[in-house]
């Protein structure tokens, strides 16, 4: 039993740590400069943590994104797993995963100097082809060439820190104004970008499935997906501080754009140009594994939501978005994520932290309405805000409350939400306190 929790926490390792992650924790640390610990400490809630308790919330409730979101509304659940997977998927997600090759794998051997437009046209069309043909038939080729490529990558990852340790490209250098103001509230809002709580609503039935056998207990499926995902927050921690001790130590390299762009200068500097090709070599065909994974599992549920497309046009219509996305380039599809990700995010962890206290309130509809709907006013807004909308009136009215300004004003309005809800489910006697 050891030896499969083990396998399976590897096996989640191997789900969360989409290549594309490796690019938040350099770009974080080269930021954050000496503050990078309390920054990553914030990252690490949102990061690792919440993932975490994605899967085990699925556990416990016993099944999928859809057992968990009906709990507060049919409607709700639909519109939340589009607009979820649209994130995870077409938008955001999958292109990600085009453009992270291409600035490591690409990029790093072109002229300096040169016009990257032609090129990155090139690359996304032929990765996206390549993904396209793969998600035809997703098979057991996939799966194993990513685990092979997960040691691989976690391998280089560990001799670029040793060597970093032996030979540091520099100092911890010093933190932005932002980094410097709040460390802790800004490396808590970077840790969305990675995407994995989403992505935990969304694949953690795998994890479910992998673990459960016939007449197995669902206490007893919760207890192995709990070990499982420790092992694996425990490897998804490690090595996001490696990569924020490399970003933070790497000003003196001089600033770049993104996280890609800092590990490779990074890992230039310690290992030369072979060390850019070992290591562009692994995220590209990392990123090919996770692009193809994501194109199947959002063509999957196309299909079902939408039962009169098929799975081949819907995934040629995903390659085909998802090449044209990509070519905005990784800095600028960052940037265009954020208010995205800063709108959705806050529902998601409220919507993982009720299924916790789930039986404090019998469950009852109210109390996750009034949850939601007080957390998706805030946070909507603040989406907004980081999409260079001026909110006016509203955003003075909302700039009184607790934390607003910090970008996680949601929090106090999602505990009212809540407390109202369970007072209205009260009232109607839907809730007993006392029995006699």
């Amino acid at each position: 039993m050891e030896k499969r929790t083990l396998s399976v926490g590897l096996m989640l390792f191997a789900l969360f740590f989409g290549a594309g992650n490796l690019i938040f924790p350099p770009a974080l640390g080269q930021a954050a400069g000496d503050k990078v610990w309390l920054s990553m400490a914030g990252f690490f809630i949102t990061g690792v943590g919440l993932p975490l308790l994605g899967v085990i919330a699925l556990a416990r409730v016993g099944g999928g994104l859809h057992t968990l979101t009906e709990r507060v509304n049919p409607l709700f659940g639909s519109v939340f797993a589009i607009v979820l997977y649209l994130a995870i998927g077409p938008f955001f997600g999958i292109p990600r995963t085009g453009t992270v090759a291409f600035e490591m794998a690409a990029l790093p051997f072109l002229p300096e100097g040169i016009n990257t437009g032609l090129p990155l046209f090139i690359f996304t069309i032929v990765f996206f082809a390549i993904t396209y043909w793969l998600a035809l038939n997703p098979s057991k080729l996939v799966d194993r060439i990513g685990n092979i490529l997960t040691p691989v990558l976690l391998f280089i990852i560990g001799s670029v820190l040793v060597k970093a340790l032996i030979t540091p490209v520099g100092k911890l250098g010093n933190p932005t104004p932002e980094y410097e103001a709040s460390p802790l509230v800004k490396g808590f809002m970077d840790g969305y970008l990675t995407m994995d709580t989403l992505g935990a609503l969304a694949f953690g039935i795998v994890v479910i499935t992998a673990v459960k056998t016939p007449g197995m207990k669902k206490e007893n499926v919760t207890k192995m997906v709990i070990k499982a995902g420790v092992i694996a927050a425990v490897c998804l921690a490690a090595v996001y501080g490696i990569l924020a001790y490399l970003g933070a130590t790497s000003q003196s390299l001089g600033k770049s754009e993104n996280g890609g762009q800092i590990l490779t200068n990074v890992v230039y500097q310690l290992f030369g140009e072979t060390g850019n090709l070992l290591l562009g070599l692994a995220v590209a065909l990392a990123c090919l594994t996770t692009s193809v994974g994501l194109v199947t599992a959002t063509g999957e549920f196309a299909q079902k939501r939408f039962p009169k497309l098929s799975y081949k046009g819907v995934i040629l219509a995903l390659s085909i978005f998802s090449a044209a996305v990509s070519n905005v380039g990784l800095s600028q599809l960052i940037s265009i994520s954020v208010p995205v990700l800063t709108a959705i995010y806050p529902v998601a962890i409220v919507l993982i932290l009720l299924s916790f206290l789930h039986d404090a309130f019998s469950g009852r509809q109210e109390v996750y309405l009034g949850a939601i709907i007080a957390t998706a006013l805030i946070s909507i807004a603040d989406g907004l805000k980081a999409f260079g909308l001026n909110l006016g009136t509203i955003d003075q009215i909302y700039s009184h409350i607790p934390m607003y300004a910090d970008g996680i004003g949601w929090l106090i309005p999602a505990i009212i939400g809540a407390i109202v809800g369970f007072i209205i489910a009260l009232v109607r006697g839907r809730i007993v306190i006392f029995s006699t």
